[in-house]
């Protein structure tokens, strides 16, 4: 019986609802927010408040899209998920080599070696420690999804080593794979790479690809077998809607099956619960509508925000 693995346990896909595919509601330090302070995350009250805002709107479901040793905190996306009533998927996995520093274990270990980390936080238990120390400590909170990110150049000898540990991890577990592709670029490259490794395509995400606007490009994206994640909806200012246009695109060529959409929302001033712009909520209300402007309308919506995850983010039935 396929399931999502959720902060709080597994449930049926079809308790999943109306989907952020790709967010991101705790940060409590790294490397990251070292370099861009914005991107700290750790109030537990504002992160209810703000999924609390999204659900009145609709939200039921979030796909926190942090990896490992970037700041995670199993137990407080718990207790997130817990107080807001909005089902919170955390991610194993590992972010680009810029994110850590020069001697991480991430660029020692072998793929095996390293498929046994993210498998372990998937059936296990996230570490409490964010694999940051040489003592691991299983949190009750399991992982859903593993996140790996691509760099522009894909794949680097890294980004060859994480991907192949994503797919084996995935063999193992059943997990589905979330991937950052940099400017939305290499995304044929990496879905050819998990699928040389014998991943499941099925339950393979690639990340920000409506940064780059060209129709053939997601033809062939979405056609591959693996999905796409468009997060880009608010960020275009004063130029054109690139995130609206892909989606008249797919619309009309009949291949909205793969698309999902998130807001990869993870900076303070994103959120209305620290005064920021534009919310999460967006997503599902003032997004939603500009869509329904454009001629997408609730069957397409309901496809993009509730099939297409329910399908991609249950685990592969074994």
């Amino acid at each position: 019986m396929s399931f999502v693995r959720t902060v709080l346990g597994d449930i049926p896909p079809t308790e999943l609802g109306v989907t952020d595919a790709h967010d991101h509601i705790v940060i409590i330090g790294g490397r990251a927010v070292e370099m861009y302070p914005d991107l700290l995350l750790i109030d537990t009250d504002k992160a209810v408040e703000e999924l609390e805002m999204a659900k009145v709107k609709g939200l039921r479901s979030v796909v926190d899209a942090m990896p490992g040793g970037l700041g995670r905190d199993p137990e407080r996306l718990a207790e997130v998920s817990r107080r807001s009533g909005v089902n919170i998927v955390a991610a194993t996995g590992l972010h680009q080599a810029r994110w850590y520093e020069d001697i991480h274990w991430s660029h020692r270990l072998s793929a095996e070696t390293m498929a046994d980390l993210f498998a372990a936080d998937v059936t296990d238990g996230i570490d409490r420690n964010d694999y940051l120390c040489p003592i691991v400590e299983r949190s009750d909170v399991r992982a859903g999804v593993i996140k790996v990110g691509g760099t522009e150049h894909f794949p680097t000898d890294r980004d060859a080593v994480v991907f192949e540990a994503a797919a084996l991890a995935q063999q193992r577990t059943g997990v589905p794979i979330l991937t950052h592709t940099e400017h939305g670029l290499r995304g044929l490259e990496q879905v050819r790479l998990l699928a040389d490794h014998g991943a499941d395509l099925a339950h393979v995400t690639l990340s920000h690809t409506d940064k780059v606007v060209d129709r053939g490009y997601h033809r062939e994206l979405v056609q591959s077998g693996a999905n796409v994640e468009y997060d880009q909806a608010f960020r275009w200012k004063d130029a054109p809607n690139g995130t609206l246009r892909i989606l008249e695109w797919l619309a009309e060529d009949g291949l909205m099956d793969h698309v999902m959409l998130g807001l990869d929302a993870s900076r303070q001033g994103y959120w209305r619960a620290y005064g920021g712009t534009p919310g999460i909520s967006y997503l599902v209300d003032g997004f939603a509508r500009e869509m329904n402007e454009r001629g997408i309308g609730a069957d397409l919506r309901h496809r993009i925000f509730v099939d297409t995850p329910a399908a991609t983010y249950a685990f592969i039935d074994r």
